[in-house]
């Protein structure tokens, strides 16, 4: 094979490494080595530059080279340094004679050299270093082999180029992917990179069958910190914090931040869940000691949820979610301890968050409806009035309660606009009736929620729904339970007393349930108490209990009330209210809730018509149907 022939193969092999993804080493090793073959020389050597313009050896064809070339860098002198400075070949024939490099050239002749090459590394203006050749027998280049060799360097150069910026651009995307998996602020683990462990975790817990825990660790009344000394405090606290949680750590478990205040830590290969127990008490022992930062001593405590899968137990995706829960468990309890993840307490939360958003859309869609239950007078068995009670359908749960309604409406505020609602559709049928049937429904009877009659605004809004509904406000009845006022007592008999002066009647239900009821009796400007059907239903068996409600009674008339016992579900228990003077009932024997067409069909009669009544005597002694028509099923 020619010369050229060899020349050419060796650039095709450097432009099969220029489109692979060969380290510099590798390529420069195997230039040295191959050049040999190449050209008419004994061996060969790359030194290139380092970050501060010196040489550092990089590769050499054999041994003696290797130590010449590592002469010129402990020497500072050479070919290699002049070709790189000047950006021109050297050529040194002879180095027996050689007078320009006088510390050089007597040991590469001692090493058996004779002749030195040297040939600059460069591309567009940017030096990279030197390719050196060297010959045993003294005796200058061929035109072509020095053509050949400036061809072969500047190729390297145009590798090492490329090389460099492909190791340039990999360092940068390792750089943006420790970034984005690490916090900035702390260098812990994101929440990105916990998660990436957490598989990793499920895949080898399902293999060996070992515990997974996660704990959530929150820090208790943090935002002080900020306030009183300043982010930049606060951030050093939570590097401070993410310390000494690094030093709790076994080998192979994590601790990342996720935001703010909020650390995570994953325990995997646990023998058994009480060891991940004892992780979680040494969190907690970690912030015994105060930490002292910039001059200040702060000392502060943690919450910490805990949860884990035992050994075997498939892991769930919402582990690091139970602990999150329970963290808040532990901070509702006080904070500074840990708590287990109680998963029939997350899911009994989940239900509500989703029920309260799905309530939130309600209020838009017109979901709401309201049912209707009388209240007899027991004595002459009329109707006298009907409780507005809230109904809600939902699309796929079907009729929900107010029971369930209220926990969720109150705390978020939903309960304005949804008593608004009842109390204006209310009002709107109450209009119907009367159109219809006269005043066969002689009153109506809302329930307000003490959220309400504390909000801003209770007397002006009620007062509102009755002037645009056109109704009379001696028909209207307001039911408050004592809790309203339990917060603001002045407040709430300001609140009721100006509700008052509208015409409307006030209620006191749940009467006897509270602690202080017979005070809001003569302070409160109510109209009417209902004896809570606790009472009510104890009444055929115990004898203290027929005694209390006589007593509540006899007081009630007394201050000039109206009495109504609610919860009146037996013939005997309405015989009992009646013998002891309460004035009307109201319950399931009397008659379940109604719709307005049930209300409408069954029970109701039009204008001129008898009103609806007991059978005579039912009422009082105890004999006889006692009830009005019940709602069908069908209706």
């Amino acid at each position: 094979m020619s010369d050229g022939d060899q020349l050419r193969d060796l650039l095709a092999e450097f432009a099969h490494t220029l489109a692979g993804d060969f380290k510099i080493q590798e390529i420069l090793d195997h230039l040295v080595r191959r050049i040999v073959d190449v050209l008419p020389v004994t061996g060969s050597g790359v030194m290139l530059m380092g970050p501060s313009d010196e040489l550092h050896f990089v590769a050499a064809s054999n041994d003696v080279i290797l130590e010449i070339e590592s002469l010129q860098n402990e020497l500072g002198e050479g070919p290699c340094l002049q070709a790189y400075r000047s950006g021109e070949p050297v050529a040194v024939p002879d180095l027996a004679v050689d007078t320009k490099f006088a510390a050089f050239s007597p040991p590469a002749v001692e090493a058996g050299l004779a002749a030195v090459f040297t040939f600059p590394m460069s591309l567009d203006g940017n030096r990279f270093g030197a390719l050196d050749l060297y010959r045993d027998v003294p005796g200058a280049l061929e035109p072509y082999d020095m053509d050949s060799a400036q061809v072969l360097a500047d190729v390297a150069a145009a590798y090492i180029h490329n090389a460099r910026g492909r190791a340039s651009a990999n360092d940068t995307l390792d750089l943006l992917r420790q970034r984005s998996l690490h916090d900035s602020l702390t260098g812990l683990p994101n929440r990105t990179l916990l998660k990436e462990r957490l598989e990793q975790a499920v895949a080898r817990a399902s293999r060996t069958h070992q515990v997974v825990a996660v704990l959530f660790v929150d820090l208790d009344r943090f935002k002080p910190v900020n306030d009183k000394f300043g982010h930049h405090m606060g951030d050093q606290l939570l590097v401070a914090v993410a310390g000494r949680l690094r030093r709790l750590l076994r080998a192979g478990d994590t601790v990342a931040r996720l935001a703010g205040d909020e650390f995570v830590i994953m325990c995997e290969a646990l023998d058994k869940p009480e060891m991940a127990e004892r992780v979680a008490e040494r969190v907690s022992d970690a912030f015994a000691r105060p930490f002292e930062l910039d001059g200040a001593t702060l000392q502060i405590t943690a919450s910490v949820g805990l949860a884990f899968c035992g050994p075997g137990e498939e892991i769930p995706e919402t582990l690091i979610r139970d602990a999150d829960f329970a963290m808040y468990q532990a901070k509702q309890a006080g904070g500074g301890h840990h708590q287990i993840s109680d998963a029939a307490g997350r899911l009994a939360d989940d239900h509500r968050g989703r029920l309260s958003r799905e309530l939130r859309a309600a209020v838009g869609r017109d979901e709401f409806e309201l049912a209707y239950q009388p209240l007899v007078d027991v004595r002459e068995g009329t109707l006298t009035a009907v409780e507005a009670l809230l109904r809600w359908q939902h699309p796929d749960r079907g009729w929900v309660m107010p029971a369930e309604i209220l926990p969720i409406a109150e705390p978020t505020g939903l309960i304005l606009e949804i008593g608004e609602y009842v109390l204006a559709q209310a009002c709107r049928d109450l209009r119907h009736w009367e159109q219809q049937y006269g005043a066969a429904v002689p009153s109506i009877t809302v329930n307000v929620s003490p959220y309400q009659v504390m909000a801003p605004g209770f007397a002006e809004t009620v007062e509102r729904v009755l002037d645009s509904t056109g109704t009379d406000p001696s028909r209207v009845l307001l039911e408050v339970t004592e809790s309203a006022f339990l917060e603001d007592g002045p407040r709430a008999l300001s609140v009721l007393e100006k509700t008052k002066a509208l015409g409307v009647g006030l209620v006191l239900d749940d009467f006897g349930t509270g602690y202080s009821s017979l005070s809001y009796l003569r302070r409160f400007p109510f109209d009417v108490i209902k004896i809570d059907q606790a009472f009510v239903g104890g009444l055929g068996s115990d004898q203290t209990t027929r005694k209390i409600v006589a007593a509540i009674i006899d007081l009630a008339h007394a201050l000039d009330l109206s009495v109504v016992s609610e919860g009146v579900e037996t013939r005997e228990q309405l015989a009992e209210v009646t013998r002891l003077g309460s004035d009307r009932a109201q319950g399931y024997y009397l008659c379940r809730p109604m719709l307005v067409a049930q209300l409408d069909s069954r029970v109701l009669q039009p204008a001129g018509s008898a009103p609806v009544r007991l059978p005579v005597g039912s009422a009082g002694d105890g004999s006889g149907e006692a009830r009005l028509p019940q709602p069908r099923s069908e209706d």
